[in-house]
């Protein structure tokens, strides 16, 4: 008897955990049933490839995803190499001063940080400041400082996995610091950092916020033809839907909802993919 009691806040303790994993997952699980209802009644090849319309049964999601995969694109483009540069220069260059710690809580803090202040940052530096206006460079650059400091920590962490071992076998070999980092480091951290890359960029990929503060429009229909023209994203296009008070654009959200889902799948199975294999390579 006194065995089973002393076992009772163990067992309360992993019935709360479990719970607290469970229930999360069933209400998801019970969203997800119902969008795939809604969905299903519009999610076509034509829904994808149409543009947007004030009739629910011919509107298409084409501009909105095009404009993210371009949103995407321009925000990797920018926001990983900047990431990778300074996550090396932190952990292999930098002195460990408090400076370098003032930096380092500063990236962490900026990591929390909401969207919308990345988004009014971003309306006054890019689209005031330096006259971008509101195009699709604009809207990226603000993503980019939104993904920019989880991009840092990830990498950086992606570094220390590295042994200091490998480090100082390339030094002894005649190697200079950085063709240790660009040979022996990096091709060891790539899976990592690769990793925690394309999973800010899923969270890029989702936001909403910033692109409204920036000023992406609600409704077009046209495809953007370059970095400085307008544009739109999907969540702005299923946040448009879902403000309509037709049952016919509640449908349309629905299906733009798993067209967003599956994008973000197809990005986080390609991180798991190349991450395999790099590490096979490393192997």
């Amino acid at each position: 008897m006194n065995e089973q009691r002393s076992r009772w806040p163990e067992r309360a303790f992993y019935a709360l955990a479990l719970s607290s994993v469970l229930l999360p997952l069933v209400i998801l699980g019970v969203l997800l049933m119902g969008v795939l209802q809604n969905a299903s009644e519009r999610l076509s090849l034509d829904f994808i490839t149409s543009y947007p319309s004030r009739k629910p049964e011919l509107a298409g999601i084409l501009p909105g995803l095009v404009g993210s995969l371009y949103l995407m694109m321009l925000t990797a483009a920018i926001a990983l190499p900047i990431g990778v540069g300074a996550a090396i220069h932190l952990e292999e260059y930098g002195k460990r001063s408090r400076f370098a710690r003032f930096i380092e809580l500063n990236i962490a803090n900026l990591a929390g940080v909401p969207s919308i202040v990345y988004g009014l940052l971003g309306l006054g530096l890019f689209v005031r400041t330096l006259h971008l206006g509101r195009s699709l460079l604009a809207g990226a650059l603000t993503l980019a400082l939104l993904v920019l400091p989880m991009v840092v920590m990830v990498s950086r962490e992606a570094l220390r996995t590295v042994p200091m071992s490998l480090r100082e076998a390339a030094y002894a070999l005649g190697a200079t610091r950085f063709q240790a980092i660009r040979q022996v480091v990096l091709p060891m951290a790539y899976p990592g950092i690769l990793t925690g890359a394309i999973l800010a960029l899923s969270r890029a990929i989702g936001e909403t916020a910033p692109l409204v503060v920036v000023g992406a429009l609600t409704y077009i229909t046209f495809v953007p033809d370059g970095i400085d023209a307008p544009f739109t994203a999907l969540p702005i296009q299923i946040f448009n839907w879902v403000s309509r008070p037709q049952r016919g654009f509640v449908i349309n959200a629905a299906a733009g909802i798993v067209v967003l889902l599956i994008t973000m799948l197809i990005l986080n199975g390609g991180a798991v993919y190349l991450r395999n294999r790099l590490q096979k390579k490393v192997q």
